[in-house]
């Protein structure tokens, strides 16, 4: 099953972005009147919209009655709260992305792909056969936690993030090998290109790593 989660960064607009929202099995909206009147005029609707509520006016919670789904705590934030709604009510949803996380706030949007390392440590995502991708009109982004096989296609650009000093990743088919990267600074392993197209990654142990391409 696919699922959406419409986040309250930019608003997709190119045709890629808006065919995964209009194409999801389930759409769940982050608390926003914004988004769920741009939401109308494309026809979608979400089966339930989760946060805080502070975003949607009361006239608008009473509109939507049990889709509102109000969440007061605030350690977490809105995203969070939709993802584990999600999971908790569509625990079949295998294929998760994730539109409108990036975009506006460089915080929400470091805050946003640094969720996607927390739930895999959290939640164990991928060893549950979970796909979750982060999805912009410029970037996917997703997380891996072992060795494996990227086919993404010879010259795309393509950046890996990694808060584990210790980790060793040996790679094949990028233009600037990781073999000798400490993933020390989040800057270690950006801004590389697929030189082949699959890109193959051995990893000396388990550990989330959080992939970015374009």
């Amino acid at each position: 099953m696919t699922a959406v989660i419409l986040a309250n960064g930019e608003f997709p607009r190119k045709e890629y972005s808006l065919w995964i929202l209009r194409n999801a099995d389930v759409l769940v909206c982050c608390d926003s009147a914004a988004n769920l009147r741009r939401l109308q005029k494309l026809g979608v609707e979400p089966i339930a919209v989760v946060g805080d509520m502070d975003s949607t006016p009361a006239s608008v919670r009473e509109a939507l009655g049990p889709k509102a789904v109000k969440v007061d705590e605030q350690d977490y934030n809105d995203l969070d709260k939709a993802f584990r709604w999600l999971r908790t009510n569509y625990p079949q949803a295998d294929d998760i992305r994730i539109l409108g996380a990036l975009g506006k706030s460089e915080a929400h949007a470091l805050g946003n792909l640094s969720y996607l390392l927390f739930w895999e440590k959290e939640l164990g995502l991928s060893a549950a056969g979970v796909r979750v991708e982060m999805v912009s009109d410029y970037n996917t982004a997703f997380a891996i936690t072992d060795s494996c096989e990227l086919h993404v296609g010879e010259g795309r650009k393509i950046s890996f993030f990694s808060d584990d000093p210790a980790l060793r990743i040996k790679s094949s088919g990028l233009k600037w090998p990781l073999d000798e990267v400490s993933f020390d600074y989040w800057f270690r392993g950006t801004l590389n290109r697929a030189s082949s197209d699959v890109i193959s990654l051995k990893f000396n142990y388990s550990a989330p790593v959080l992939v970015l391409m374009d």
